[in-house]
């Protein structure tokens, strides 16, 4: 099978590449997420307008480039050799993805808007109890009319203060935790009864604690198709991470590699003691076998569910693996100063470990492989 990027693909890349090569040294990322922001709009604006990446990912008849999910892995990679904090993963891949599922006249009224850059939109889906199940809502849309009125509580929704769209998981119906019931709304953020609670986090994004109390949404704001949509979505962010981690994680191995040919004990280099050597090596592997096992996950999530879901846990918890095995063994061998607030090492290692975790750890998608396999069994 053919793994190469088509011209197009790698014209795609090497944009961004080139791009973000000249903007976003770690040094000007620094400052952007010191800043009251958090960030610099004017990138996310040229993203748009002047490169036009985030049109990638759509279809021509809505002003994209015709891609899919291999532009979105391709970006995400580049994003993650960067640690970007810019909000491509919750509004393209997820937002978007929700709206060229859904189709129709919801498609055509929002994704101009993502692709223009003017419309940034918030996954608000997590709630306190819920750990990794999407079903576990206890935010519920009431029918009102032709409308709803939402009411709840969503918590650690990244990019939220910047978002003009917040993509909510919300229960119209059933029992918490029950999967019939849970449906997907996008609405307007600044609708009145939302409140936030804005927060930086560990890995220098922005995140809020998102309330709802009798919030007035329109018929229109709901997204049909259910949990199946919305597992659907977070299937196609699962893998979107996945590459991104394969772009944080080759930073890692490069930045522990080029330390250790300069670091000098027993006066010579430590790259030369046949331990670090395997530990390079080792730390080389498990990002190869992350590029492999996104690019596998990628290729299958156009397959019937089933089979997309056992790809994408699969996937998963490789990565989640692996990320957690390269970037300790980074610390390890940079030893304190890596994880110092001055040096990059340790910055990738954040955004590393909150990897592992997003959208399912991998006790959770081994976990749910096996349910697959037993269900497919049956």
């Amino acid at each position: 099978m053919d793994f190469t990027y088509n011209e197009t693909q790698g014209m795609i890349r090497d944009t961004l590449a080139r791009f973000l090569a000249d903007t976003y040294d770690f040094d000007t990322r620094q400052k952007m997420i010191a800043t009251d922001a958090g960030r610099d709009p004017g990138i996310w604006n040229a993203l748009a307008n002047e490169l036009g990446l985030l049109g990638a990912a759509f279809d021509e008849e809505h002003g994209g480039l015709g891609g899919g999910a291999l532009e979105n892995a391709l970006l995400m990679e580049e994003f993650g050799k960067v640690i970007a904090i810019e909000p491509y993963l919750q509004t393209v891949v997820i937002g978007g993805g929700a709206l060229k599922a859904v189709g129709g006249a919801q498609a055509a009224a929002h994704i101009p808007g993502i692709i223009s850059g003017e419309s940034i939109i918030a996954f608000a889906y997590a709630e306190p109890q819920g750990r990794y199940d999407l079903a576990n809502i206890r935010t519920t849309a009431k029918a009102d009319g032709s409308g709803y009125i939402l009411n709840g509580h969503k918590g650690v929704v990244y990019c939220a203060p910047w978002a003009t769209h917040l993509l909510v998981t919300a229960r119209t119906g059933g029992s918490t935790r029950e999967r019939n019931g849970v449906e997907l709304f996008l609405i307007d953020a600044n609708l009145p009864g939302i409140t936030r609670r804005d927060y930086p986090t560990v890995d220098g994004n922005r995140a809020s604690e998102v309330y709802f109390e009798n919030v007035a949404i329109p018929g229109d704001a709901l997204l049909a198709g259910g949990m199946d949509l919305i597992d659907r979505v977070v299937d196609e962010a699962t893998v979107a991470v996945c590459a991104e981690a394969t772009g944080v994680m080759a930073k890692l191995h490069e930045g522990t590699l080029d330390y250790s040919k300069q670091r000098q004990q027993f006066g010579q280099p430590i790259a030369r003691f046949q331990v670090l050597q395997h530990r390079m090596v080792d730390m080389f592997m498990e990002v190869e076998q992350a590029k492999s096992m996104t690019t596998y996950a990628t290729l299958h999530l156009d397959k019937p569910a089933h089979e997309r879901m056992a790809a994408v846990s699969q996937c998963k918890a490789k990565v989640s693996r692996g990320a957690k095995f390269v970037g300790q063994n980074a610390i390890q061998t940079h030893g304190g100063i890596g994880i110092t607030q001055e040096l990059a090492i340790g910055h990738y290692f954040k955004r590393a470990t909150l990897i592992e975790g997003q959208f399912g750890s991998a006790d959770y998608h081994y976990d749910r492989f096996e349910r697959l396999v037993i269900d497919e069994a049956a």
